[in-house]
Formats: C-alpha cells, structure tokens, sequence
C-alpha cells in the first residue's frame, strides 16, 4: 500500500518541478513511511511513498518496462499478480523485480486499457507512456484505492489525497457549496465529486487517458444487476456452499503478503466470518483487533471475547474513550479531506494507530457484506414499506416495524405517531430512491444551519435531479432490494465506508486494510441470486449465514445485527472537548467561514449541552458543521505543507 501523486504539463515541466514534486510527495508520508520514488521528464512527475507489503527488496518505485519508455506508480495490490505474471512471461516480458506493480505495466503493453479487466484487487495507479506521450490512469472496480486529479494552468495533477495537489502551491484550494449541499442530504458527495471545487475523484470502475490538454474518463465496469430469467436457480444450501468457496478463495488470495497479516474482528458476522475462514483454512495463530467503547451502547466487547476464545486466536482490544474520540476528530478530518455527518471514523483511525503499534501493516476487514449479501437495516425498511404500501390503511402496519426498529417503538405513542412515518403510497413505491428517501430527508434537515451566503452559492442545484441523470437508464425496472442496494453501493460503499471508514483512517498510520467481501466475483456471483436468499422474511444476510453455518457459533450467527456507530453528544460535547469544539464554532470562526449561521449553531451547541441525549439529527448537525468549520481551518485558511521529515527519495530524471 502506498501514495502516488504527479503531474502532466501539457507546454513542459518548469524549472521548479523538481521541488513541486517533491513537496507534493513528503505531504503523503503517511501513505508509505518505507521508501519514497520521483520520475521527471519534460512533460511528467510521477511520485510515490512507498509501504513496503510484497517484495519488500526489489519493489520499489516508479517502476518501469523493459526499454523505460513506460513508467507507473501504483497504489494498492494485485490478489491474482503471479497467476498475471507467468502469463506475461510466456508471451515474452521480462520482469526485474518481484512486486505486483511490475506485473500492471506488463499488462499494460500486452492489452492497453483492457488489463484492468484481468486485475482482482484494490488499485489506483497512473502509467507514463513516454513514447506516445499519453498518462493512464485507472481505479479498482469499487473505488478501495482513492485518486484525484484536477486540471489547472494547462497542468494535469493527480494525488492518492487532495493535499497533495494542494502541495504543488498552484490549485486554488476553494469549498464546492453543491458538494457541502450533497454531503448534508447523501451523507457524501456524488461519485467523482470532492468537497474542494474543480477538484474531482476518479470514478470506481473506471480508467482515464489524458494527453496533450485532453482527458477522457470512461467505465469499465458496472456494479451488476440481472433481471429475474437471469437469477441462479441453484437451491438455497447450493448458492451458500458456493459462497463459501468463493469466499475461501477470496481469503486466500488476499493474505499474499511478505509481511503478517492480521484481521479486525468487531463479534459481528462479517469480520468474524472472515477471522473465521483466516483461523479455520490458513493461519490459526492470526492477531485479531477490535475496539471497545465505555458506552455500553456502542460496546460489543462480549462478542469479541466469545469469537476470540472460539477461534483460540491472539486478540487485542483497544478501548476508544469518549475522550480519545473528541481529541482525535480533527486529525481524522484532516486525513479524510471531507465534512462526516457521524464520529464512526474516529474510533477506526484510533485502531489502525494500535494495529500499527502492535507491528503489523495488513489486516483483513469485513467490510462490503451488508451491500452485497443484503445487512443493512434500510434494504429491510423498503422491503417492509414496499410490501405494507399494498393495504396503506392497515392498523398493523406499524408491528413489523416494532421488529426492525424496538428502540424507537418503545411504547404505543412512539407507535401511533411513527404509524405513518414509514408509510408508502404506490407511488412512492415507484420512485428510484424510495428506500433512501427517509433517510436522506431526515439528513437534509440539518441544512437548516446553512448560511445565506451558502444557500446563494448552492442556488437552485438539486441533488435528487443530479443523481437522476447518472442512474442506469433500466433502474427504475429493477426490484426494491436490487435498487436500495445499488444506491448504497454508488453512494455511500465509496465515498464514505470505503474512504472515511476505510482507506484514509488506516493509511493514515499506514496500515492497509484489505476486503475479501467486495472481490468483483463475489459481486457478480451474488447479483445472479435470487434477493429472496439474501433477505429472507426479517433474516439478513441469509445466504451469508447459511455460508458459515459450522464455522461460525450459533450465537453469532443468529445474533441481531448491531450497526456500529460511535458516540457523538458523550464525545464532542464532553467538558473535555467544550473548549476546542466551541472555539472553531465561535460566532468569529463561522463567519470567517461564511458557510453556517452563527445564531443557530449557538442555540444546537446550548441545546447539546444541556441535554442528557441527543437525537440523530441533532447529531449529524454538530459532526457535520464542526468537521466543515476545521476542514476549511485546515485547508483554506491556515495551510500549510509539512516539512519532509528526512524522506529522501530516490530520483529517476529521463531527459531524452
């Protein structure tokens, strides 16, 4: 796992492209502690921090081809690279290192911008084709690995995070009011959108070419749907064993490392099916991780203590005060380069510190198993409204949700005011994001606290209609569930879990982080399944359980799920953090900004304070405004780039 970063000039690089690069490097150290690389020509930098997982001798980059007339720098890893390379041998590439990187550019020169189609694992990387004086960039089918890339004074720049553009001291670092408007309604921006204007992300499942002031980005792969004469018609116990298989290979394919791997286990099914698989077929003195929390209602530390004892495996607990929460929230911000409407990723980025500490560099995780085998509460949800939408004046219609949802059906007023609540006419039933619409209706409540400035800004833009236009053009004749969950997956599995949750939290220790779930056969193998097996009646994940029947103990298994969350109010509004919170939402500091009114952030935190809970919006309002207000501290007002910190990277320079 590393950092790549780089430019193309399209009228030739300067005098000072050197010392670009290099500023542009040292900011992603983070990335890659181990070793750091630069490439220069007349037209290209290409820079990379390295972390040292395979080949730890010979793997180092920018890598090149036989003759050098290709350069790549790469992020990620390669699951099938030695089954790719003996291929390429025998067609007459000769390799000089070890590493999966070697094994991209090979293929590179045998198919062009069709070897991403060969590749099983996470990536981002660019290719340098120094001959045909074109870059090629491309991103892993569900967006694990990040790249951005802005154009800017006939500058292409592309960076693992935005900071490293920033770096270069040339693109204007400036906040996109339409994407704030999107985050405060999706939870996140839409695909290829960032939080800082002109500022985009490549787009997972899709590669990019750019030349002499041209860029052309184009889809090679599409989150799967196939229509019901297309679904397996395996038997339920079939397509389980099936998973099984394919997730075994999954595993297996993944613990390839010249380090140890380790894995994250919460007592939950996913991460404890996969520290399962790990323990039972491959390593059975594997190291676990999980977090604890002093809240019991955020806590499952008796779950990890069962799985651990079961599996016999040495695990750690790392207990992620409501303290260490708060003081950790804006070094998380910094890393994610984006506002988070919850504090979820902060006991994560606590964790990676801890798994790092412990020395290791690579764990397995469970994420990408509530989008693809069908876990998320929300999939549920529709299901329900979808099915009660039949008889809409029904008097039981609240009772399946008292099932779903027992903590907000505490009592028969809580269930005679919520009665509608989840009601759905027929034709709601219809629209594209019917089972996100609660949701993120609830969510938009919190723009409430925008500021006129920023509500001028965001004019008439409507993120429904946006999301629209990028919808498949059959989505609307998809089934519910295959629509919710292809929803979460555009959305949310990216530009969030998958970033905040994910990729920018662990590599901010530098630990990588690997999902055995969300490998593209088990994508497209579930999408040919029946969604009665995923979720049947109330059971999520059906097919998923009946895979680790014998693996997994029953109490496991059968166990309600139990979202994770972090706490909010208990963290930012301890008298621990009253003073760094109310410091950076001062009415001098919101101003400065220009993006929340003053007045209104004054009377939530007065409210926060003073009440012994908080609801969920309530909530989002305070982790969105405080993460936006040091997002714009960080970024735009008080910037800065971190010195070196001894980095010494080894120079390429080509001056034909």
């Amino acid at each position: 796992m590393c950092g790549i970063t780089g430019f193309f000039c399209f009228k030739g690089t300067g005098a000072d492209a050197g010392a670009q690069l290099t500023r542009m490097v040292s900011i992603l150290h983070h990335r890659g502690p181990d070793e750091c690389g630069m490439y220069l020509d007349h037209h290209v930098g290409l820079g990379h921090t390295r972390l040292s997982i395979i080949d730890l001798s010979t793997g180092q980059q920018p890598l090149h081809n036989e003759d050098e007339t290709m350069w790549i720098v790469f992020n990620g890893e390669i699951f099938n690279y030695p089954e790719l390379r003996v291929e390429l041998e025998k067609s007459g590439h000769q390799f000089y290192t070890q590493s999966d990187t070697e094994v991209i550019i090979h293929l590179y020169e045998e198919k062009g911008a069709a070897c991403v189609n060969e590749l099983n694992g996470q990536f981002a990387f660019a290719i340098w084709d120094a001959k045909t004086k074109k870059l090629f960039l491309a991103r892993d089918r569900v967006g694990i690995r990040p790249l951005h890339y802005t154009i800017h004074n006939n500058t292409f720049f592309f960076a693992s995070e935005i900071k490293s553009i920033f770096a270069s001291h040339s693109v204007p670092r400036e906040i996109d009011a339409v994407s704030l408007d999107q985050i405060f309604t999706t939870w996140a921006t839409l695909p290829g959108k960032t939080f800082f204007k002109n500022v985009f992300e490549l787009k997972p499942g899709h590669y990019a070419i750019v030349t002499d002031g041209s860029f052309v980005e184009r889809k090679y792969w599409e989150i799967p749907y196939h229509p019901k004469h297309e679904y397996l018609v395996n038997s339920p116990q079939e397509l389980s064993e099936a998973v099984r298989d394919l997730l075994i290979d999954a595993v297996r394919i993944q613990l390839r490392s010249d380090v140890p791997v380790g894995t994250y286990l919460s007592g939950g099914l996913d991460s404890s099916g996969i520290s399962a698989l790990v323990a039972k077929y491959f390593n059975a003195d594997v190291q676990t991780f999980g977090i604890r929390f002093e809240e019991a209602a955020f806590d499952e530390g008796v779950f990890q203590k069962e799985m651990s004892s079961f599996l016999q495996v040495h695990h750690h607990e790392l207990n992620a005060t409501n303290q260490s929460i708060a003081d950790s929230f804006p070094e998380v911000i910094w890393h994610c380069e984006k506002p988070l409407l919850r504090t979820a990723p902060a006991p994560l980025f606590l964790l990676s510190g801890f798994v790092r500490e412990n020395g290791l560099k690579v764990v397995l995780t469970g994420e990408g198993a509530d989008e693809i085998f069908g876990g998320y509460d929300i999939f549920k949800e529709a299901l329900l409204r979808q099915f009660l939408s039949r008889q809409p004046q029904s008097s039981f219609r609240s009772l399946p949700f008292s099932c779903l949802y027992p903590d907000i059906f505490k009592n028969e007023r809580a269930k005679k005011s919520l009665h509608l609540f989840f009601g759905a006419s027929h034709d709601e039933v219809q629209h594209p994001f019917f089972s996100h619409s609660i949701r993120w209706k609830n969510t938009s409540r919190i723009k409430v606290f925008f500021s006129e400035e920023l509500k001028k800004s965001v004019g008439n833009y409507d993120v429904y209609d946006d999301l629209q236009s990028l919808l498949p053009n059959d989505f609307t004749k998809r089934d519910c569930l295959a629509k919710a969950q292809y929803l979460e997956i555009f959305l949310f599995l990216s530009n969030y879990l998958l970033s905040s949750q994910g990729d920018r939290v662990a590599m901010a220790h530098s630990l990588e982080i690997r999902v055995p779930f969300l490998d593209h056969r088990i994508i497209e193998f579930m999408a040919r399944v029946n969604p009665l097996w995923k979720i049947l009646g109330m059971n999520e994940k059906h097919l998923l359980k009946k895979a680790f029947k014998g693996i997994l103990p029953e109490t496991i298994v059968k166990r309600t799920k139990h979202p994770y969350r972090a706490p909010i109010q208990q963290s930012l509004c301890s008298t621990h953090a009253l003073d760094k919170v109310q410091n950076v939402l001062s009415e001098p500091s919101l101003k400065q900004c220009g993006l929340f009114e003053p007045e209104k952030v004054k009377h939530l935190l007065d409210k926060l304070y003073k009440a012994n809970t908080v609801n969920e919006v309530d909530g989002m309002a305070l982790a969105g405004i405080y993460s936006t207000q040091l997002l714009y501290k960080f970024y735009v007002e008080q910037w800065s780039v971190p010195p070196m910190n001894g980095l010494k990277p080894v120079v390429y320079v080509d001056k034909r």
